[in-house]
C-alpha cells in the first residue's frame, strides 16, 4: 500500500485492505490524540487549511491533529480574509499553499474542486468537502466509529436519514459502506432521495439498497442510525427548504422501537433533528464520532506525509 504522497480526494479511490489500514493507525494514536503522550511525527511540517466553507469540526479537527504530530498549521477560515477576496483564482491559490506547506486540506462549495485543486499541487491534497460531492475524511472516522461501536463493520444494518441529495457525507458514505456487505436503508424526504449516480455506482457493484421516506418501517432492525440534516444553505429557493424541514426526528419516542444497542451517528452540526434528550442515552454516539476526528485524521496526515515509517 502506497501512501505516501498520495492525494485524499474520495473514499472510493481507496481499496478495502487501504480503508482498514487507515482505521488500524487511527486505533494507535488514539493516546496521542487523548493527551496522553507527545508526538514528535510531523514535525517541522505545515498543513495549509483552506477553506472556503465554514467548518467547525473538519478545520479544527485537522489542525489539532497536525499539531498534535508535532507539526504546523497556515491557512484561513474565511477567504474574504484571503486573496481570494481580490480575485485571485483556486488555482493560484493552491499553488501558493503548494509553495508555503507540505500538505493541503481544501474546503470549497464546487463539487470537484478538491480533485481541480490537486492537478496544480506538488503535495498532497485532502478533501474537507467539496459542495454537495465528497467528503472521505468524515467517511474514514464514521467508519472507525462503527468499528469502535460495534466490533466490526461487516454484517451491520445502517440507516443513512435526512438530506441524501445534498449530503457530501452520506455519499461518500454510501461508497465505503458497499465494501464491507453492509445492508443499506436510504431514508429521506420527498425529493431529496440519494441521487441516481450513486445508487447507479452502487448498482455496479452488485449492492441495492433499500430506499424509502418512512423510518418508522425500517428502524426495528437497525444497527446504525446515521442522521443528517437537511442543509438550508444547499436550497436555491427558502419554500422549497421550509417544505421538507423538521421531516424527521430522532427522539425517545422513536427510539422505544430499536434495538437497545443502536448507535445513533451524525456529523454534525445538528439542528433538530435529533432531540437532546437522546444525549444522555447509551444510544448517543455523536460527540465520540466528533472526537475520531483527531484520531482518524492525524493517521492519514502521517501516511500522506511520513507513509509507513514507524
Amino acid at each position: 500500500m502506497q501512501f505516501k504522497g498520495r492525494d485524499v480526494i474520495a473514499v472510493k479511490d481507496f481499496s478495502k485492505e487501504e480503508i482498514i489500514h487507515i482505521l488500524d493507525e487511527a486505533e494507535k494514536m488514539i493516546p496521542a490524540a487523548k493527551g496522553l503522550t507527545r508526538l514528535k511525527t510531523l514535525e517541522g511540517r505545515i498543513l495549509c487549511t483552506l477553506f472556503f466553507e465554514p467548518s467547525t469540526r473538519t478545520r479544527l479537527s485537522f489542525e489539532s491533529a497536525m499539531q498534535i504530530l508535532g507539526g504546523g498549521v497556515i491557512g484561513f477560515a474565511d477567504p474574504s480574509g484571503a486573496s481570494v477576496a481580490k480575485g485571485e483564482t483556486l488555482a493560484d491559490t493552491i499553488r501558493m499553499a503548494d509553495a508555503f506547506g507540505d500538505v493541503i486540506v481544501l474546503r470549497h462549495p464546487l463539487e470537484g474542486a478538491a480533485r481541480f485543486a490537486s492537478e496544480y499541487a506538488s503535495i498532497p491534497v485532502i478533501n474537507g468537502g467539496d459542495g454537495a460531492g465528497q467528503h472521505p475524511t468524515q467517511t474514514l472516522l464514521d467508519l472507525f466509529t462503527i468499528r469502535q461501536a460495534k466490533g466490526k463493520i461487516e454484517g451491520k444494518k445502517v440507516i443513512l436519514l435526512g438530506d441524501l441529495k445534498y449530503g457530501r457525507t452520506v455519499h461518500s458514505m454510501a461508497y465505503a459502506l458497499a465494501m464491507f456487505d453492509v445492508e443499506m436503508i436510504f431514508v429521506s424526504p420527498r425529493g431529496l432521495e440519494m441521487p441516481r449516480e450513486v445508487i447507479r455506482g452502487l448498482s455496479s457493484i452488485g449492492v441495492t439498497p433499500l430506499e424509502t421516506n418512512n423510518l418508522q418501517d425500517v428502524i426495528q432492525d437497525a444497527d446504525v442510525l446515521y442522521v443528517t440534516r437537511i442543509q438550508k444553505e444547499r436550497f436555491a429557493d427558502i419554500e422549497d427548504y421550509l417544505k421538507v424541514a423538521g421531516t424527521y426526528r430522532v427522539d425517545l419516542e422513536l427510539l422505544k422501537n430499536a434495538k437497545k444497542d443502536l448507535i445513533v451517528m451524525h456529523p454534525l452540526p445538528r439542528v433538530d433533528e435529533i432531540s437532546r434528550e437522546v444525549d444522555a442515552t447509551p444510544h448517543a454516539w455523536y460527540f465520540k464520532q466528533a472526537f475520531n476526528a483527531i484520531p482518524v485524521r492525524m493517521a492519514i496526515l502521517k501516511l500522506v506525509l511520513e507513509g509507513e515509517g514507524p
